[in-house]
């Protein structure tokens, strides 16, 4: 079963590779569900690990349909991504009618070659999960990130058994969201080749002198003092559950 780390932080990406996952999925907006790192980011994370490292293409936080001059930016980081040694990259698109844009994706997948894809959560909100999942394969992307259409994996763990039998071995299928170490078993039991997770903590920055009234963001859902990171005994703990095995680090 591989184990797929969404890390924010070279960090992250260090106890990822430290608990014993498979994959990194890197990105930067946190708050935003996930949008393209920076390039200092992408660059300092493949020095610092060996693990495969995905990067997400996402040019901003919202819906998943895209205007022009967004996917040109898109087209631009995956080009820069490319150079500074990732493995894959991941992306997802949608049409204005809530099916996947299958051109668009494809010409992406292209562009991404020898770098392999995964077709991240825009898939949870598609309009017709089987239909997208075969417009999916038809793109090329390796794989697919999914909840089964629900707030948390474990909501859709029906679909996602439904959706493994569907693609019958043609694209993996990797769940994400909510997934721990209590519901990792149930999870792998659908037949999904990969579980996605964050392995979320927190802990006080290093400001001991904190302003008050005066916020960076217009919606945050968290202290701005706080620093989320990928906690390393979490992501253990769903390691050793569908393994059976402890991990030594």
């Amino acid at each position: 079963m591989q184990v797929e780390v969404c890390a924010f932080s070279v960090e992250s990406c260090l106890n990822a590779q430290k608990a014993g996952a498979t994959r990194i999925e890197l990105c930067g907006g946190l708050y935003e569900g996930g949008t393209t790192p920076s390039y200092g980011l992408i660059k300092r994370a493949r020095e610092a690990t060996t693990l495969q490292l995905y990067v997400m293409i996402r040019p901003r936080g919202g819906d998943f349909c895209y205007d022009d001059e967004e996917f040109l930016v898109m087209k631009n980081d995956i080009e820069a991504v490319k150079e500074l040694g990732a493995d894959g990259v991941v992306f997802g698109l949608l049409l204005p009618t809530g099916e996947v844009d299958e051109t668009r994706t494809a010409e992406l997948v292209e562009l991404a070659k020898p770098l392999n894809v995964t077709f991240h959560r825009a898939f949870d909100v598609a309009n017709d999960p089987f239909e997208a999942l075969e417009a999916v394969i038809r793109t090329g992307a390796v794989r697919i990130l999914t909840s089964g259409q629900e707030n948390s994996a474990v909501d859709g763990a029906e679909l996602l058994a439904q959706l493994v039998q569907k693609a019958a071995g043609r694209i993996d299928l990797m769940a994400g969201s909510g997934v721990n170490n209590t519901n990792a078993v149930q999870l792998v039991q659908t037949g999904i080749q990969a579980l996605h997770l964050t392995g979320k903590a927190a802990r006080k920055g290093q400001m001991v002198y904190q302003k008050e009234r005066v916020s960076m963001a217009s919606v945050l859902p968290t202290d701005e003092y706080e620093v989320i990171y990928s906690d390393t005994l979490k992501i253990r703990s769903v390691i050793e559950v569908v393994s059976g095995d402890k991990v030594n680090y």
